[in-house]
């Protein structure tokens, strides 16, 4: 009798460590397929501009106005190459062509006053 509870304690216990050892590692591995699906574009432009980035291939895009001081951040794209526009007073300014979004990473963009025609970089 003693030896069978021994035995059933021994059981609960491992699969108690087995239920949290699969909990943890399917959580890690949620949390690196979230993470393995986007990156970001940041920079500096002038201030209360509009930054638009948007996809080449799909055609997803995402919008963001520049604060105070001259910095924008578009943050969760998707993977993949984007033209990003810098637009004043609801008119496109500057463009950088096939900007890569990748993994995990973020590429720094800048329109520094220096803008090029609409559709050129």
């Amino acid at each position: 009798m003693k030896n069978q509870q021994s035995i059933r304690r021994g059981l609960s216990v491992r699969s108690f460590a087995m239920a949290a050892a699969v909990a943890v590692f399917g959580m890690a591995g949620s949390a690196a397929h979230a993470q393995a699906t986007a990156g970001e574009v940041f920079g500096n432009a002038p201030a209360g501009s509009s930054i638009l980035a948007k996809s080449t291939t799909t055609g997803t895009q995402r919008e963001v106005k520049v604060d105070e001081k001259g910095r924008y951040a578009i943050r969760a794209l998707p993977i993949g190459v984007y033209t990003v526009t810098l637009s004043e007073n609801g008119q496109p300014v500057a463009k950088h062509l096939n900007v890569p979004v990748v993994v995990g990473r973020g590429i720094k963009v800048d329109f520094d006053g220096q803008a090029t025609a609409a559709g050129q970089q």
